[in-house]
Order: C-alpha cells, then sequence, then structure tokens
C-alpha cells in the first residue's frame, strides 16, 4: 500500500515511532526498534548519550543516522530556555540536524506539558530553522496555534507519560485531527497494541511511543505487535468502518433468492 507518512518534506513508510530510553541496554533497544519497523527513533538528549561524554557508549553505536531518522526531545525540560538550549547542542552534536522533538513539562509528578512555556520555545525554534514536532495537551485550541507557528506535527497525548492508560479522550483528539494541516501523532499514554490501532482508527497520522513497549515482559515482542496494531489501524481507517446502528439489525448475507422454508401439509 503506497501510504507514506511525510514530516517536514521527508517521506517515511512505517508510522511508529519508538523511544529510546528505558530498555536494559543499547542491544535490546536496536532489537526492539528493529521489530517495530520504526524509522524515526526519539533520544533524551539530557539522559542519553550521543556524542556529549566522550568516554561512554554511545547510543549512536547501536542506531546510527545513517540508518535511522534520530528525534532529539527536550525530556526533562521544565522551562522554554532549557528546551530551546537542550535542541541547540543536539544540533551541534548531531551536525546540523534540525528535526526535533519538543515538549516542556510543567509537573514532574505527572508530566503533562507546560502549554504556555511550551508555545514559547516552539516559536524561538521555528525561528531558529528547527523543523519541530511538538508533545502538546489534547486542547484542539492550543493544538492549532503550535501548527500556526509553523511546527510541522502536533503530538497531543492519550493520556499522561508513562500511564498506560490508553486514549481518554477521543473526542479532543478527532478535533485536532479534523483541523490540522500537518501530521497529527499520538504521544503519549499507549498501553498495549489496541490503544495503537485505536488512534490511527481515529485518524492519527502516527503514534509515538517508549514505555508501552520498553515496560513490557517481552520488549521486543511487543514491538512487533505495534507494529501490526498501527498497520490494522491506519488501514482501517482508510478502508472506512460500516455505519453504526443502534438496534437495527442487518443479515450479512443477502436475503433475495433464499429457498423458501418448507410447509407442512
Amino acid at each position: 500500500m503506497n501510504d507514506p507518512l511525510i514530516i517536514a518534506g521527508k517521506t517515511y513508510s512505517s508510522r511508529l515511532l519508538v523511544g529510546t530510553g528505558k530498555y536494559k541496554d543499547f542491544a535490546e533497544t536496536r532489537e526492539a526498534v528493529d521489530a517495530a519497523g520504526a524509522e524515526i527513533v526519539t533520544v533524551a538528549i539530557r539522559r542519553t548519550n550521543i556524542g556529549q561524554n566522550p568516554g561512554e557508549e554511545s547510543l549512536l553505536d547501536a542506531l546510527p543516522p545513517s540508518q535511522y531518522t534520530l528525534l532529539p526531545n527536550t525530556a526533562g525540560c521544565y522551562t522554554a530556555e532549557d528546551a530551546v538550549r537542550t535542541l541547540r547542542l543536539a544540533r551541534e552534536l548531531l551536525d546540523g540536524h534540525t528535526l526535533v522533538k519538543l515538549e516542556v513539562l510543567g509537573d514532574p509528578s505527572n508530566l503533562y506539558p507546560n502549554m504556555p512555556e511550551t508555545l514559547k520555545a516552539a516559536e524561538t525554534l521555528v525561528k531558529e530553522g528547527f523543523d519541530v514536532m511538538v508533545y502538546c495537551s489534547d486542547d484542539p485550541i492550543q493544538a492549532k496555534r503550535l501548527e500556526e507557528i509553523g511546527c510541522v506535527a502536533v503530538m497531543p497525548l492519550a493520556s499522561i507519560i508513562g500511564s498506560g492508560m490508553g486514549l481518554l479522550n477521543p473526542w479532543n483528539l478527532r478535533l485536532i485531527i479534523d483541523n490540522a494541516k500537518v501530521p497529527v501523532l499520538v504521544d503519549a499514554g499507549v498501553g498495549t497494541a489496541s490503544d495503537a490501532a485505536i488512534a490511527m482508527e481515529l485518524g492519527c497520522d502516527a503514534v509515538l511511543m517508549n514505555s508501552a513497549i520498553a515496560h513490557a515482559r517481552q520488549p521486543v515482542l511487543m514491538a512487533s505487535a505495534m507494529k501490526h496494531a498501527v498497520l490494522a489501524g491506519r488501514e482501517a481507517y482508510l478502508a472506512g468502518r460500516m455505519p453504526r446502528k443502534l438496534y437495527s439489525a442487518e443479515p450479512s448475507s443477502p436475503t433475495s433468492g433464499m429457498i423458501a422454508p418448507a410447509r407442512g401439509g
């Protein structure tokens, strides 16, 4: 099926983006990424070595930029200033790389996005030439504002980061999707394959996840499950579901030409 995902002018065949944290080692990270079929992988610059610590093992050895699109993110940032500084560092470490994931958090206990600081950081980064994919609340107005600023994708949460609670407000997601002219990705809260499928059935362009795979009992197997769930959800969205009909049964087989029941006599 020729159905590419296009972000910042680049085409991708996979609609599943995955994080690289929380695995037991870089080898398991690589195995899970490959099982997921992911082409874009997120990297927490404040928590993962990609060259800023020369004496340590680098993630780039397991996931080289020649094979994957790296998506540096600002996990752990609570102000616009910290987020902008972190992504400037990422651009230097990755030889001018401009595709980034912005997240500015508001509360360390629930990791909910701080939207005023997110908007502030987005404005600065877009002006500096970054291609900004942005983690945000599921507020349709805020999502549209981020698009208007110039973000290349908006990524509303399904539920709070690491919760595994799934899609708690599908109606707001639909409002965002229906009003967006840039890709919409569910980011945060996915717990299992059915959550990913539902997000795609709603019309999301892709799903980004980390904990749902890394915290599974068998991360590599879950990565494979997520790959198939995203594919199935996308195909179901493109196919178009049948209408819901309350109290209206309809036989699945045609009724015309049926053999009449035998009559007694």
